[in-house]
């Protein structure tokens, strides 16, 4: 189902196929679970695969866990984020991946570290290099598609909320339990890695999200030149909003309220679709999730409507221990919708 306001398609021109994925934490990892499926392996050269180039660009501010851990000792960018879309596109999950993704137990200094992240904390010591450990990490798991930090500068994010605290550093934003009026990057003028523009600029399709509003989604967009590559871009754009509210964070904040935020933001009007969800959330999944003041997004198509925005439909919920976006479902739908429809032209 599409919004009612006419809007010219922005992608006439380009390469459909060449699809750049925004964001950050486990939303980001799993829209590339799903997507991977669409492209040529490392070594096929192509084929019959709707997406010829998958880009995605991952936020580097994290600093809690293992990341956090890492960043604070060793002076490098948080790997957790980058390690977890490196195991997404790999070719073969099962295996090489497994080891990427395990948390030693214990261990002096060890406990609670994974090995993808010390791995990539060691190659980026070893090349002097992060974005260049993460492009031989790749190599490695030969996955399918090319991952990006942001930034390669060291950065981190600050809030003023709207009852007057600032607070500094994205953990602690995740647990300040209030409504955040205005989000920074510190320091607050940081430089785009260049492959990180030149992939946005040559993108048929431009997907942000799912993830966490302010500390996944935003924060890529207030490095210097983002926004505007992504405005300036003849691809369309498409935001995939958070299914549940985030406690803290997006409190009783709808879809439409979503999309004011990044404007405000960003200072731009980058955004052309959205994907809504319409199927509810069991009851009693609902009941867990109010007991940690957590709710369902709200769709608000009308408000859609106002602010310009087209949007597409569907039932994309994976209910297990918590509520997910189906990998599967959503990329089908993405690569239906804003690949194979526009073509190559």
């Amino acid at each position: 189902m599409a919004g009612k306001i006419p809007i010219p398609e922005k992608n006439e021109n380009v390469n459909a196929g060449r699809v750049v994925a925004i964001g950050g934490g486990t939303g980001l990892s799993a829209v590339l679970r799903g997507l991977k499926k669409y492209v040529a392996p490392p070594l096929w050269g192509g084929g019959e695969y709707p997406i010829s180039d998958l880009a995605a660009i991952v936020t580097v501010t994290d600093d809690g866990g293992s990341s956090g851990r890492l960043r604070r000792e060793y002076s490098i960018l948080p790997p957790g984020d980058i390690r977890n879309c490196l195991v997404a596109l790999a070719d073969d999950e099962a295996r090489l991946s497994r080891l990427f993704q395990y948390r030693f137990p214990a261990g002096r200094g060890l406990s609670g570290h994974s090995f993808g992240n010390l791995f990539l904390t060691a190659l980026s010591n070893v090349t002097g290099d992060f974005a260049e450990a993460v492009r031989v990490s790749g190599q490695v798991l030969a996955i399918r598609g090319r991952i990006y930090p942001a930034t390669v500068q060291n950065v981190s994010l600050e809030a003023v909320m709207y009852d007057g605290r600032t607070v500094k550093g994205e953990t602690r934003i995740a647990k300040a339990r209030g409504r955040i009026r205005r989000l920074t990057l510190s320091p607050r003028r940081v430089k785009p890695l260049p492959d990180v523009i030149h992939a946005i600029e040559n993108a048929g399709v431009i997907l942000l999200g799912p993830g966490s509003l302010y500390t996944s989604v935003i924060p890529n967009l207030l490095v210097a030149g983002v926004a505007e590559a992504i405005e300036r871009s003849k691809a369309v754009c498409v935001y995939i909003p958070n299914l549940m509210t985030q406690p803290g964070e997006t409190d009783h904040m709808s879809v439409a309220d979503h999309i004011r935020a990044i404007r405000r933001h960003t200072k731009r009007r980058m955004i052309d679709w959205v994907v809504i969800n319409n199927q509810e959330v069991s009851p009693e999944v609902a009941k867990r999730y109010r007991a940690q003041d957590a709710e369902p997004v709200v769709a608000d198509l009308s408000e859609l409507d106002k602010l310009g925005l087209r949007y597409v439909t569907g039932n994309f919920l994976e209910e297990h221990a918590v509520v997910r976006h189906d990998a599967a479902r959503l990329a089908k739908m993405l690569v239906e919708e804003f690949v194979m429809k526009r073509g190559t032209t």
